[in-house]
């Protein structure tokens, strides 16, 4: 039997799970039986505990679909909870190595309970090549972006260890976002596919946000989509340098974005959970 824990950043669920709990590496096949709300557990997504020769904690990051994302602003305020609940640290402060880099978790302990993390994101980027994004060596803001479905739009690119496609609107609709977020997903512009936000302004630090995530789909939230969407709404001058509080349908988180476009998240989490795969259940994987 393979324990494991469920937790939730603003409805953006993922399972967490150790690699040494596990017989056999993860596959596709596996991930998304776990992943699946009828089939298994049920999430956004599978946070899986590892050694790091870097960091205090290694952390891997499965979607839905198997494929690895390199960083996630929920997933690490779920993680750093799991680690803290668990007796797995007793400090506060902690580094974890994700594939998009090494950052900083600090959780805020209240009355004996942790249940708000701030993480420290890296910086954001708007270079194609660091996105990545094919074309030449340029910063892609407000650049046109011509769809399959003969749909123009105009967007910003960037990573903030992970890659986001931007494009502001002025209302925000979920059906357009279902529709054209896996078509955005899946231009050929991306070569490792990106994270999709649709975004609308609604002050000089404010900013809603509708997301398709790449291997998820749709999604209530994203700590890193709240990123690259304050990101983006500063690099556009439509926010100003410093906190921009980022809306979605599961609520709201605040973004730091700083002059040298490093990015401080804030929000809070929930473990709703925690159980064991059954062994005839992890024998089918």
């Amino acid at each position: 039997m393979i324990p494991f824990a469920k937790g939730h950043g603003l409805g953006n669920d993922y399972i967490v799970m150790e690699e040494k709990d596990l017989k056999a590496p993860l596959s596709e096949k596996a991930i998304g039986r776990i992943c699946d709300r009828n089939w298994g557990v049920g999430s956004d997504g599978i946070l899986l505990l590892v050694p790091s020769a870097r960091a205090d904690f290694g952390l891997r990051i499965f979607n839905p679909d198997g494929s690895e994302a390199e960083k996630s602003g929920n997933g690490l305020r779920i993680f750093a909870k799991y680690l803290w609940d668990h007796g797995r640290t007793k400090k506060t402060t902690f580094t974890v190595d994700t594939k998009g880099g090494v950052v900083e978790c600090q959780c805020r302990v209240e009355g004996g309970r942790m249940g708000f993390v701030t993480v420290e994101m890296g910086r954001a980027t708007f270079r194609a090549p660091e996105i990545p994004m094919n074309g030449p060596d340029r910063e892609v803001v407000s650049v046109p972006l011509q769809l399959s479905d003969g749909t123009s739009l105009s967007v910003t690119a960037v990573s903030v260890g992970n890659p986001h496609c931007i494009t502001f609107v002025d209302r925000l609709d979920e059906g357009e976002c279902r529709r054209l977020g896996p078509l955005i997903e899946r231009h050929p512009a991306f070569p490792n596919r990106t994270n999709v936000q649709f975004a609308r302004v609604a002050a000089r630090d404010a900013v809603d946000i509708l997301i398709w995530e790449r291997g998820a789909g749709y999604t209530l939230a994203s700590g890193s989509s709240s990123c690259g969407a304050a990101s983006a709404a500063v690099k556009n001058g439509l926010c100003a340098h410093g906190r921009v509080k980022v809306g979605m349908p599961g609520g709201q988180l605040t973004i730091e974005v700083r002059p040298d476009w490093s990015l401080r998240l804030d929000g809070p989490v929930e473990e709703v959970y925690s159980g064991t795969l059954t062994a005839e259940f992890a024998g089918s994987l």
